[in-house]
């Protein structure tokens, strides 16, 4: 059997027919726009803009968010394009199933892991820790013990191990199963959480606004040097190497716009909607995102966010109190409840675009069929969500937050590459095929975006590289163990 059979397109529009045993079609293009502000505004929005301007650039973190999202709207256009002319359910998978062939997909396919389900433990971990400073700050209460909030690789300052973190635990158990309830209904509670989120960041923005010191945004690119933090961590500092270092950094702050792909099997009229969904929400975060890191950088001056009492986690929080006057403290309790409801939101989808994924590749018999068993009445895979919930919820309980951070941009820098590629591709093989919304100036603007997402692939470090390698090696041999005798695309072939 070939590595490179290619699902034919006939082949994936037929999948996608509405049948007792499909996907139920019930998002809107309004909800989809609303799934990817659910899932980009996170933790990359209330934690990486603090740290990308003590560790990069300083005020001009905002031109680093500039230069991230130049490189995720490449690839937003060409998922664009794919999703609204392959309206199926995978993502990145499907697209380079049908461009590249079967192992190429499969490479994707396990790729996409490090984002979605890698991704939706990380920030539950993150949860976990806001979690504390909300009981402790709002609530009035002490903090989690710290044995059962933090993993057992992890030692406080005063000597005290980890054992389990049942609040991440806690928080992926209960999106996971919401999602089993059905997409419609997670839907709803991630539109309630959108719209608390965006007007608490865009009070931040607004009220802030008049607080800005300018002094603090003096000089604006400040001079390329380095700087080494407390964890004796050497970082370019200030001219275009730290300018391009805040991009890499920020870049975790867009991971998420991509996710909306994966509902396309449960989107009404997908070839008009996906694209609004995708370049929609990825719009509407840019804008969010410089003007908040513009006021965020104003409030405080630099050392502030190299404080890593101030700086870290809460730095939010910190500069809202640091900044303005004591009768706002109101906001920066506000700023703790968006956190939270942001973190959720993009667990929320990250579990729901890894379950999706999983479905298609079952369906493809690349891996086994629990994962696309639908409910009777649900119609969601919800056999695939509970597995998904053990594998991400033992990550979450288990392992410290920070190991993959890099990871999960990584993986997801590697799927967007591949999805330029294949629009280049599908415009070769398949010029017939009808498109709803064409990517212009292709092959440049996929190029473009190839190289992009390649120079923040480089600014990584060869660390990240090699775990990416090995990551991938675990895959292949799963591939090659199981995944190549029961893909039904080979089956097909060898009987005929």
């Amino acid at each position: 059997m070939s590595l490179f059979l290619k699902k034919s397109i006939s082949e994936l529009l037929a999948d996608s027919s509405e049948s007792e045993k499909s996907l139920k079609r019930t998002l809107s293009a309004g909800s989809l726009v609303a799934l990817g502000i659910g899932a980009i505004i996170g933790a990359g929005l209330f934690v990486r803009t603090a740290a990308a301007a003590a560790q990069n650039a300083g005020p001009s973190v905002t031109i680093g968010f500039i230069l991230a999202a130049f490189g995720c709207a490449l690839a937003g256009l060409c998922y664009a394009e794919l999703s609204s002319s392959i309206p199926i359910s995978g993502s990145a998978y499907t697209y380079t199933y049908a461009t590249m062939g079967e192992f190429m997909a499969w490479i994707i396919g396990w790729d996409l892991i490090l984002e979605y389900a890698v991704g939706a433990a990380t920030v539950g971990i993150a949860w976990s820790e806001y979690l504390n400073n909300f009981l402790v700050e709002i609530i009035g209460t002490g903090p989690i013990p710290y044995e059962w909030c933090h993993s057992p690789f992890q030692t406080s300052p005063d000597g005290v191990s980890g054992i389990l973190n049942i609040p991440a635990l806690f928080i992926v158990s209960i999106l996971s199963l919401l999602l089993i309830r059905g997409t419609q209904e997670s839907a709803f509670v991630n539109n309630i959480i959108v719209i608390v989120k965006v007007a608490i960041v865009v009070m931040i923005i607004i009220l802030g606004w008049g607080y800005i010191n300018p002094s603090y945004h003096t000089p604006y690119i400040p001079e390329a040097t380095t700087y080494t933090d407390h964890q004796g961590i050497t970082y370019n500092f200030g001219g275009i190497m730290g300018i391009l270092g805040a991009a890499g950094t920020v870049f975790f702050a867009f991971i998420g716009f991509d996710a909306v792909s994966t509902a396309a099997q449960e989107t009404k009229n997908p070839k008009t909607a996906m694209p609004i969904g995708i370049l929609g929400s990825l719009a509407v975060c840019t804008v969010l995102y410089i003007l908040f890191a513009h006021v965020l950088t104003g409030l405080a001056p630099l050392e502030f966010f190299r404080d890593p009492t101030k700086g870290g986690e809460a730095s939010v929080v910190a500069a809202i109190k640091e900044g303005m006057p004591a009768t706002y403290s109101w906001l920066s309790k506000s700023v703790t409840v968006a956190i939270l409801a942001g973190f959720s939101s993009v667990i929320l989808v990250m579990l729901l675009g890894q379950s999706r994924v999983f479905y298609t590749m079952s369906k493809d018999g690349l891996i086994p069929p629990v994962f696309s068993k639908l409910h009777p009445k649900f119609k969601t895979p919800y056999k695939g969500n509970l597995v998904i919930l053990v594998l991400v919820g033992v990550f979450a309980a288990f392992v410290p937050g920070d190991v993959v951070g890099h990871m999960t941009s990584i993986g997801t820098l590697f799927a967007f590459m591949l999805v330029c590629a294949a629009v280049i591709i599908l415009r070769k093989t398949n010029p017939e095929l009808p498109r709803e919304f064409k990517t212009p100036w292709v092959p440049f603007i996929p190029i473009l975006g190839i190289l992009a997402c390649g120079a923040m692939i480089f600014g990584l470090g060869w660390e990240n590289w090699l775990r990416l390698f090995v990551w991938l090696a675990i895959g292949f041999v799963i591939y090659f163990a199981y995944s190549r005798k029961h893909s039904v695309l080979g089956k097909k072939e060898n009987k005929g």
